[in-house]
């Protein structure tokens, strides 16, 4: 099997897996009215590689295979520029919200290949053909993943081994000749409740003493002692009207326990290797951050777009100050898309995979985060209060409130008040609701906070060349 339909993806969910939703055990996630959301949601990477506008962009065919474009190691430029085409069109799909059941975890992949890579170069080439087998088993099979990096850290000022307690990083408790068993915890772990695997990443350097916590590996999520305590964020029952983005759609997070979990040794891709620990956590990085940017393309897209719509709706789109705010947006947006397309086509080639280049996709995914809640202010602000203060869908619904709403609530001519209230109930969804919440949250924190992506921008920029210039011209 190469490429799995809709429905098989959501039936190979059903085994189960040991989920938790406020408390109680999930039976079945794909039947569950939160979880079942998201899964929903997700099965849009399996409905796209069947969907004729999609398929090219959407699969792979070589030797006589078709296989998801995911699974494909990126050769050169134009493989990662098609990438961010799949990703961006996928959330554009998803009404902003990006699916990530195979995004981030052939990020992880393409990240484990240039570990197994360096680790070869060094006499252990064990890891590296375990990775490209479980490589071609994930794409053969097509598979959902997860990823699951961030250690829960308690103390952040202190190391691993240094913690109140072993178990806030995942790490080694036994080591036996046919795998490790390991125990801790990570949080913010994405779409784990609805994939077939979750890959475990370290999520920082690790020192000498370290050498239990600098582990990866990949496990199914079925598997004994793994336990996934989805979070309850946005979960409230909506009305689609009212809520056009976050009614249809659903991304869950865990905190996802490692309650003395085995992982036999064929899934083990670091063992105590400590010095290459913090490799494998930068080397996922480059890759999800240019996956991350590609994913929020849309949703800039979506703001412009609304911006305007609204002005229009609202009678202003002449004024001077709102043609000027919509320039922001327009310019906010094309800055970042000409970024990441630059980052494909200025990629490096580092053990025969193409890898975006590092300063601009974090210069990328700074301009992202810093700007978008300004963004959201721009359009809060040419939509007005209505935001919150709009009647309910079922006030237009009512014989008893229906012509007042349809009297009271029109905008300019030729935007009926219909029309307008789903125009802003867009809006809110987007801005103002606890979906808009998650996305500003978002661009402050996933993928790294700014902090991270200033530091590396840092690192990677050439201070030496431009400061050599500067004393030239100073005549030092």
């Amino acid at each position: 099997m190469a490429l799995r339909t809709a429905e098989e993806y959501k039936k190979s969910l059903r085994d189960g897996r040991s989920v938790y939703f406020r408390g109680h055990k999930v039976p079945d996630v794909t039947a569950h009215p939160v979880i079942g959301l998201a899964t929903e949601h997700a099965a849009l990477d399996y409905r796209m590689a069947e969907d004729p506008r999609f398929r090219e962009l959407a699969v792979i065919k070589a030797e006589g295979k078709e296989y998801s474009r995911y699974y494909h190691l990126p050769r050169n430029s134009s493989d990662l520029l098609k990438r961010s085409e799949l990703i961006a069109a996928s959330t554009r799909e998803a009404a902003t919200l990006v699916v990530l059941i195979k995004e981030i975890g052939t990020d992880a992949l393409y990240a484990l290949h240039l570990l197994g890579a360096e680790m070869a170069a060094r006499g252990k080439t064990e890891y590296r053909d375990r990775i490209a087998k479980y490589h071609a088993y994930c794409q053969d099979n097509d598979l959902a993943l997860a990823v699951a990096q961030t250690d829960v850290k308690g103390d952040r000022s202190l190391g691993p081994t240094a913690q109140e307690h072993p178990d806030y990083y995942v790490h080694m408790v036994e080591e036996r000749p046919d795998g490790i068993v390991v125990r801790g915890a990570k949080v913010h772990t994405s779409v784990v409740t609805n994939t077939n695997e979750v890959i475990v990443l370290p999520t920082r350097a690790m020192r000498p003493e370290d050498r239990a916590y600098a582990v990866a590996f990949a496990i199914p999520v079925d598997t004994p002692g793994l336990k996934l305590i989805a979070s309850p964020h946005g979960s409230a029952k909506k009305d689609p009207i009212e809520h056009p983005i976050s009614g249809r759609h659903k991304m869950m997070e865990t905190l996802t326990v490692f309650d003395d979990v085995f992982v036999p040794k064929e899934r083990i891709f670091l063992q105590g290797e400590t010095e290459f620990a913090v490799f494998l956590a930068l080397s996922f990085v480059r890759f999800h951050r240019f996956t991350a940017v590609s994913y929020k393309l849309p949703l800039m897209e979506l703001l412009c777009g609304a911006g305007h719509a609204v002005a229009e709706a609202n009678g202003i789109s002449a004024a001077g100050h709102v043609r000027d705010k919509l320039t922001h947006l327009a310019a906010y947006h094309t800055t970042v898309r000409g970024l990441i397309e630059q980052a494909a086509a200025a990629c490096t080639m580092e053990h025969g995979i193409a890898v975006p280049n590092t300063l601009l996709v974090n210069v990328a995914k700074y301009h992202f985060a810093h700007n978008y809640h300004q963004a959201v202010q721009i359009v809060q602000d040419l939509a007005g209060g209505l935001l919150v203060t709009a009647p309910s869908a079922e006030d237009l619904t009512s014989e008893a409130t229906r012509d007042y709403v349809l009297k009271y609530m029109g905008g300019r001519k030729g935007f009926g008040a219909e029309q307008r209230l789903r125009l802003i109930n867009l809006i809110s969804d987007l801005t103002s609701s606890d979906y808009g919440g998650y996305q500003e949250v978002l661009a402050v924190h996933a993928e790294g906070g700014f902090e991270a992506e200033k530091l590396q921008a840092y690192r990677e920029y050439d201070f030496k060349s431009v400061a050599a210039y500067a004393r030239k011209v100073a005549g030092l």
